[in-house]
């Protein structure tokens, strides 16, 4: 399997995961210009914008530990460009990270902040 399509099954396991706990999938892979948003959801009135990061097991590290300061600038400039076009920029917003390992799913909320 190429990394696109790891990514994309981890993304779908963190979206079923989410909606089972009662999110509303708003988008999958939001484009930008500057990169891409795996899933924008709605969790009781908050637009929460997800990152999503997969790893088959723990040999190098949790997968959160990828959300960067830097990865997470680029999220919070996708976030701001999505609330613009969707004209929800003075909605509460959050930014949660969730770990898929192997088919198991650690949900970070408020994983980091605007």
């Amino acid at each position: 399997m190429n990394k696109k399509s790891v990514g994309n099954a981890g993304e779908s396991i963190a979206c079923a995961y989410l909606k089972k706990i009662g999110y509303k999938i708003l988008e999958r892979n939001f484009r930008y210009e500057g990169g891409e948003i795996d899933i924008i959801a709605l969790d009781k009135g908050v637009t929460v914008f997800v990152e999503v990061k997969y790893r088959s097991n723990l040999e190098f590290g949790y997968p959160a530990d990828a959300v960067t300061q830097s990865k997470q600038r680029k999220i919070i400039n996708g976030a701001k460009s999505y609330s613009v076009i969707r004209r929800i920029a003075d909605f509460p917003m959050r930014f949660d990270v969730v770990e898929v390992i192997g088919s198991e799913v650690n949900h970070i909320i408020g994983a980091f902040e605007a």
